[in-house]
């Protein structure tokens, strides 16, 4: 549910009862269980996609409304133009079944997007920004369930289809000598691992989130197509420090390994996006491992608003390539509105900074999204 969502008054006097009720519904004080349904305008902002226009559907739900350690559940689709080319479809589901007892993700994504390439490695230079044209189509899903309290075990699988174009000739795309630049296509079966503690799966102040994936890619496509193997580990802990201070720790590991003499540089690990190294273009620094780390301080000065402050840090490596130095810096500050009391659902705004390459500017960014980074 990362996505760039800001809720717009919608001028029309056609639509001014209508409107009157979604916004009393949206700012209600009732922090009572409920079922919602939410569709809303979209507007949105990130350095990769620009200003972003479209409409979303939100429904939140329990499975068993009366239990209250029964999760929430969501079901989210949107429909995003962007100035700068990223036109996507996107369907996420996250359903928790009754006593908790299932965890149940699906992933629907249709992408047509414009986005700057800068080679691969820790260390790509801003003039080298080469324009690329993506086609996406990607679906997945994982089960889950419980064995131990809290803890969980699943399956899952997903299909990755990416096609490459360049925009602009002669560019270090072009000079690729990589068989698979023009993209590829890709079955990941997964064995799920899930530990969640947290007492909110929104807005938590306590408990422990461990998330693992191991896939497996097999050769079922054959040619120029990725086959091998994929590790992605998502730990984030919290703690209360006093009535309306809450202190979040986030650390990401990915590791991508090929089988056949393929690079699939649309599969590996990206650094930088709105939830983890905020500031940095996503892409702009790709590689076979990933590690980064973050801290965030939550404060909400009143239900309806807060601040956040984070630091953190991270990189990209080739395998037994790891090194302290290469680590980049990222720090920022944030405010959180928050429109859904019971649920702690926000429109968040949060500004980023990252390191300064030689010649260039500091890397920066800002970006208006729904929900907390982690």
């Amino acid at each position: 549910m990362k996505q760039f969502l800001l809720l717009l008054l919608l001028f029309s006097s056609s639509l001014a009862s209508a409107q009157s009720k979604l916004l009393k519904k949206i700012f209600s004080n009732d922090t009572a269980r409920h079922n919602s349904f939410l569709p809303v305008p979209v507007l949105g902002y990130s350095q990769e996609a620009g200003l972003q226009l479209g409409i979303a559907g939100i429904y939140s739900f329990y499975t068993d409304i009366k239990n209250p350690n029964n999760k929430a559940s969501t079901l989210f689709t949107n429909f995003i133009y962007s100035t700068k080319g990223q036109n996507r479809i996107t369907s996420k589901t996250d359903i928790w079944t009754k006593n908790n007892m299932y965890h149940i993700t699906g992933d629907l994504r249709l992408a047509r997007t414009l986005f700057d390439f800068f080679g691969m490695g820790n260390d790509t230079k801003l003039l080298d920004a080469d324009r690329l044209l993506l086609k996406q189509t990607r679906f997945g899903f994982e089960i889950e369930k419980e064995f131990f309290k809290n803890t969980y075990f699943g399956l899952g699988a997903e299909f990755d289809k990416q096609k490459f174009e360049d925009v602009e000739i002669g560019g270090i795309f072009t000079n690729k000598t990589a068989i698979d630049k023009t993209g590829g296509e890709a079955v990941f079966l997964k064995l799920t691992q899930l530990y969640d503690s947290r007492n909110n799966s929104i807005y938590p102040d306590k408990g422990v989130f461990l998330r693992s994936r191991f896939s497996v890619v097999p050769d079922f496509f054959g040619g120029a197509n990725f086959t091998g193997s994929n590790i992605d580990v998502d730990i984030r802990a919290f703690f209360k420090l006093g009535n309306k201070l809450i202190l979040g720790l986030n650390t990401n590991y990915e590791t991508l390994n090929n089988i056949k003499d393929v690079e699939a540089f649309y599969f590996q690990p990206q650094l930088g996006n709105d939830q983890m190294m905020r500031g940095y273009y996503v892409g702009r620094f790709r590689g076979q491992n990933l590690t980064a780390t973050q801290a965030e301080v939550r404060y909400r000065i009143i239900p309806r608003f807060g601040v956040v402050a984070f630091a953190g840090t991270g990189m990209v490596y080739e395998n037994s390539q790891f090194d302290l130095k290469d680590l980049k810096p990222n720090y920022g500050l944030g405010a959180r509105l928050f429109f859904d009391l019971e649920k702690a659902l926000s429109l968040r705004l949060d500004y980023g900074f990252g390191e300064k390459p030689a010649g260039e500017k500091r890397i920066s960014g800002f970006y208006l999204s729904l929900g907390e980074a982690f």
